[in-house]
């Protein structure tokens, strides 16, 4: 049933694509974000933030993007998954890519998002921290979380 098991790298060809993806899966879980807010956010994750970070990404059997992440100095900074795709393990695969691979063990989860923290929680991450603002400033809040250590010497195994 592992349809997805190659991790792919893709290109800034891939940009709209990925973009697509975020937008999707952020309106089906970022429920308390306004639009223009998202339409703020999507520009900048086209035209700034894949750029910034060393991105990976799963995709279906026609080729199309289905989730992707992306990491930068150890922190998982996005992960976005398809609506379509949600519960495959998409989400699971990158996460344990980046996590044995790309030596990320850290990352920054609305608040307000229960679904992405209550998966991280499962994946053995917990909370180390908290922001009253997003990275933009906004009030909305961050939850700083980090692989527990136990998971951490056991991840490899």
């Amino acid at each position: 049933m592992r349809q997805h098991s190659v991790i792919h790298t893709p290109k800034q060809s891939d940009y709209e694509e990925l973009t697509q993806v975020w937008e999707a899966s952020v309106r089906a879980t970022h429920d308390f974000l306004p639009d223009s807010y998202i339409d703020l956010l999507k520009n900048l994750v086209l035209t700034r933030y894949l750029d910034a970070v060393m991105l990976i990404c799963t995709k279906d059997s026609r080729q199309r993007i289905t989730g992707f992440a992306g990491v930068a100095a150890g922190k998982i900074e996005m992960l976005f998954i398809d609506p379509a795709h949600r519960g495959k393990g998409l989400g699971k695969q990158l996460l344990r890519y980046a996590l044995e691979h790309l030596n990320a063990d850290e990352l920054d989860v609305n608040e307000q998002n229960p679904q992405a923290l209550g998966f991280y929680f499962k994946q053995g991450f917990e909370v180390i921290g908290r922001s009253e603002h997003d990275g933009m400033g906004q009030p909305y809040p961050l939850l700083h979380m980090r692989l527990r250590q136990s998971q951490q010497l056991t991840r490899n195994g």
